[in-house]
């Protein structure tokens, strides 16, 4: 299990993976590998602490639509912010996600609820696998991850749990960790953000008096048979978890040994 020694108030399920056991039961460093959700909502007393972590870059997977509509990220010192779009306007899940977070009106998505919010979750880790932006975007992290100047990397999306989720997986599994650890970590977040989740949740019955939970819960939550979905998803069209990283991302061995350099004790 990673552990780091720190939180960030307003981030409350950020973390560093740093401790996590990769190839040749080698460690990942602490401190270089960070994720977290959008900045937007640090506290004042959150930025000694991010600023002691000193990013070399906060990586923002989320487009453009959803960081208009969102709080601006509070950063410290002079981070190189990198913007890699993983988002696809044919999924509503995306600005529903953000919708729930910024507690927007949520009209919009009844027919999206309707159908089933959990099924549409398992549809999107099943499009970070093969969608255009998403192998980009995901592609680009870990090109950016394996060179020295560019650690250590904070990486967030909008709740910090499903492409940051996913981008964490390909990490790892380039690291050598396995998916046992990775599931693990993966999970974490439901425990580091119940507090949080009933909040939102309090929050929304009070504008919508016959709010659907059954309906939200699953966009605030990660789940098994998400992570499941991408990972079927992988081996239905690569066969293996190395060929996804070669052929669906063009991760060359150069890049794989060069993020092991960088990242492994």
């Amino acid at each position: 299990m990673a552990g780091q020694g720190w939180e960030l108030v307003g981030a409350p399920n950020a973390r560093d993976l740093g401790g996590l056991i990769g190839a040749d039961g080698r460690r990942v460093r602490v401190g270089q590998l960070i994720r977290t959700p959008a900045l937007g909502r640090l506290t004042d007393e959150d930025l000694p602490v991010l600023a002691k972590l000193g990013p070399a870059i906060v990586l923002d997977l989320r487009d453009s639509s959803e960081i208009a509509v969102a709080p601006t990220d509070r950063l410290v010192g002079e981070p190189r912010v990198v913007h890699l779009p993983v988002h696809d306007p044919e999924h509503p899940v995306f600005t529903y996600v953000s919708a729930v977070l910024l507690g927007h009106d949520l009209d919009a998505y009844a027919e999206l609820a309707r159908q089933g919010t959990a099924g549409a979750m398992a549809a999107i880790y099943r499009w970070f696998v093969t969608g255009a932006s998403a192998r980009v975007g995901f592609a680009e992290a870990v090109r950016l991850a394996a060179q020295p100047e560019n650690l250590p990397l904070v990486y967030h999306c909008s709740a910090g749990k499903d492409r940051t989720g996913w981008l964490t997986v390909v990490l790892l599994t380039a690291l050598g960790v396995d998916e046992a650890a990775i599931r693990s970590d993966y999970l974490r977040n439901n425990a580091l953000t119940e507090s949080l989740r009933a909040v939102i949740v309090e929050a929304m019955r009070r504008r919508h008096a016959d709010l659907d939970v059954d309906a939200v819960l699953p966009v605030l939550e990660v789940r098994d048979e998400y992570l499941d979905a991408a990972y079927d998803e992988v081996r239905r069209v690569h066969g293996s978890f190395d060929a996804y990283l070669r052929d669906g991302l063009g991760i060359t061995d150069e890049t794989r040994t060069a993020l092991r350099a960088q990242l492994l004790e």
